[in-house]
């Protein structure tokens, strides 16, 4: 018989990898699609303009890290590799880099409301019974909270994270270099405030917005 904490991952598995995988994917691709739309063509030429989630999977942060975590029954979070960006290409880079930047918050915002906008489809009018409907009910409770945490954890104002960027584009340019200055310890800076304060800081938005994408679902 296989082991019971095995079963119980795969069967996580079977309702959380769709959601998970388009959360980390349009997330990346929003990056490099705003970022052509401004001038810069650097993801387009790298392929990584596409819904393949092989091209946006890093080994480390999308699969080994949330499984650990998973295991560990920890709160799971990862990250997938980085679009290029060539900031220099930007028709007005500091402007255009805060909405690159941007875009890929935004974008797990629109999916955790389309998953929301499904859920309620489910609920009144498609009405699956039995075990269909309640996975995918459950593939779109996932797919809410999957993105907000996204959303919310990458505008954190450190970078490489989004919020970072966002920051580095508002502050005064000489303030600006200055944080370019954390951007090599921000990972690690994260990592230890994980371990830390930083879920009991970004708890109370993640219940705030996940009850109110779940209130537009019917959940």
């Amino acid at each position: 018989m296989p082991d019971l904490d095995v079963v119980s991952i795969l069967v996580v598995l079977s309702y959380a990898a769709i959601p998970v995988l388009l959360a980390i994917t349009l997330h990346e691709v929003a990056h490099g699609w705003v970022a052509r739309q401004f001038g810069d063509p650097t993801a387009h030429l790298a392929g990584r303009l596409t819904l393949n989630p092989l091209r946006h999977v890093d080994p480390i942060g999308t699969v080994a890290v949330p499984l650990v975590l998973l295991f560990l029954s920890l709160p799971v979070f990862g990250w997938a590799k980085p679009v290029p960006v060539s900031f220099a290409n930007l028709r007005s880079p500091r402007r255009d880099m805060i909405l690159v930047a941007a875009a890929g918050p935004a974008s797990n915002l629109l999916m955790a409301l389309g998953w929301s906008v499904i859920a309620a489809f489910q609920l009144s009018v498609l009405q699956l019974g039995g075990t269909p409907g309640a996975w995918l009910l459950k593939v779109c409770e996932v797919g809410i909270i999957v993105n907000v945490i996204l959303a919310i954890f990458n505008m954190l104002p450190i970078p490489p994270l989004d919020g970072g960027r966002v920051l580095a584009g508002l502050l005064p340019p000489q303030y600006a270099r200055a944080l370019d200055h954390v951007e090599p310890f921000g990972i690690l800076i994260v990592f230890l405030l994980l371990a830390t304060v930083l879920w009991t800081v970004l708890e109370p938005p993640i219940i705030y917005l996940n009850a109110f994408f779940e209130s537009i679902a019917g959940l």
